[in-house]
């Protein structure tokens, strides 16, 4: 029985057959471009077609950048690619990578040969890359010394510098000799030490860059000690010098502003810089002294020296206190003398001599209150109010009084 295959096998069967054909993973096709549409995702469908027949062709929108031009039917152009077969669809179409305009396609197959020749060499690797300084007083450019790129250059620079240094290698930039001028320009501006080189020129076509594209060219600016800004043509231009340069610039204008830094933004930045410090400075001050203060607060109140005032004080208040409770108690202490006073004056034996009485002792000064208690011919002592008489008893004669009582 004969084998019997999908339309999905046979058509990957030969999607794997293209992809084993080294031939057809990197081609370069010449043709007119017809039914060409731009779609809005990016990609570009196309047909390549001449008097033998039709291929059919698609640029996806992430291989753009190898389109340097708006494509429109009609145009004759090399497009370099790969063939490969659309599963779905089972057919096949051509890959596109490079697009270049006919005329120019044997230069630009010629660019793209040394262009990977470079890289495999390591030449556009980023590790190679020299930073480019911030601030630099002698910016060194090679190009011509007339044109459009050296006026745009001097313009842009001086206004964003006017103190910069220019030092202009007058270089061919097209034709016979160029590249040789270029390399001797990049020489002698390394050896004269200025900070950048830019090395460019204006925009043209893919002839008139040629000697950007130079294999010479390409080693002076990577053996060059100074960073190199690369500057040739317009935005989508690319030269070989673009790829090894340490910087690329779009246009020679943009060069001048990536190299020179705007001197007013650098005095507008360090006089707000100088506000911004003397405002923390300041502001540092004011926290300062007002710790400052709180810890002289702290320490009038924490100090011996206020200790001890208090402590007087309090003493002092204290000794108030203590006086004011002992006159206070003395005066209680008066006032009940007083009182204790008034009512033994009624007790006192002074009064009682005062009032006529007298008081009677004998000779051991014991008073004598009872006839009993002597006999004739003792001596007895008579106190009255002024004075002390001593007396014999010569009689003694015994009366029943009345005592008042009970």
């Amino acid at each position: 029985m004969k084998n019997v295959y999908s339309v999905g096998q046979v058509n990957r069967y030969v999607k794997n057959m293209f992809t084993q054909d080294f031939f057809l993973q990197k081609v370069y096709v010449k043709g007119e471009v017809s039914n060409c549409k731009y779609h809005t995702s990016g990609h570009v469908y196309f047909s390549l077609k001449d008097e033998a027949g039709t291929l059919t062709c698609v640029m996806f929108a992430g291989q753009r950048r190898g389109l340097s031009f708006r494509m429109k039917d009609g145009d004759k152009v090399v497009v370099g690619g790969s063939v490969d077969v659309y599963e779905r669809d089972g057919r096949y179409q051509l890959y596109a990578k490079e697009i270049t305009l006919e005329g120019a396609g044997a230069l630009y197959v010629r660019f793209l040969a040394l262009k990977q020749e470079l890289e495999d060499m390591g030449m556009f690797a980023q590790e190679y890359k020299q930073p480019i300084p911030r601030f630099i007083r002698r910016l060194g450019v090679v190009t011509a010394p007339t044109g459009a790129a050296v006026q745009d250059i001097r313009n842009i620079s001086y206004r964003r510098n006017p103190y910069l240094q220019i030092i202009l290698y007058p270089a061919l930039v097209q034709g016979e000799g160029a590249a040789d001028s270029i390399v001797k320009g990049i020489h002698m501006l390394d050896e004269a030490g200025v900070d950048v080189i830019i090395v460019g020129r204006g925009g043209g076509s893919i002839e008139d860059l040629w000697a950007f594209n130079e294999e010479s060219v390409a080693r002076a600016i990577f053996e060059c000690r100074t960073p190199v800004i690369s500057a040739v043509g317009h935005e989508t231009d690319f030269t070989i010098a673009d790829f090894v340069a340490d910087l690329r610039a779009p246009t020679p204008s943009a060069a001048a502003e990536l190299a020179v830094d705007d001197y007013r933004s650098i005095v507008e930045a360090a006089a707000s810089y100088g506000e911004r410090l003397h405002r923390a400075i300041w502001g540092k001050l004011d926290l300062q002294r007002s710790r400052l203060d709180t810890c002289k607060t702290r320490f009038m109140y924490l100090s011996p020296e206020n200790r001890i005032r208090e402590m007087r004080q309090k003493l002092l208040d204290l000794e108030e206190e203590i006086q004011g409770a002992m006159e206070s108690r003395i005066g209680d202490k008066r006032h009940r003398l007083a009182v204790y006073l008034e009512r033994f004056t009624g007790l006192s034996p002074l009064r009682k001599l005062n009032q006529g009485y007298s008081y009677v002792a004998d000779k051991n000064k014991n008073a004598v209150t009872s006839v009993e208690q002597a006999k004739v011919g003792d001596r007895l002592f008579i106190s009255v109010t002024d004075g002390c008489m001593e007396t014999e008893v010569r009689s003694i004669r015994k009366e029943e009084r009345i005592h008042g009582g009970n």
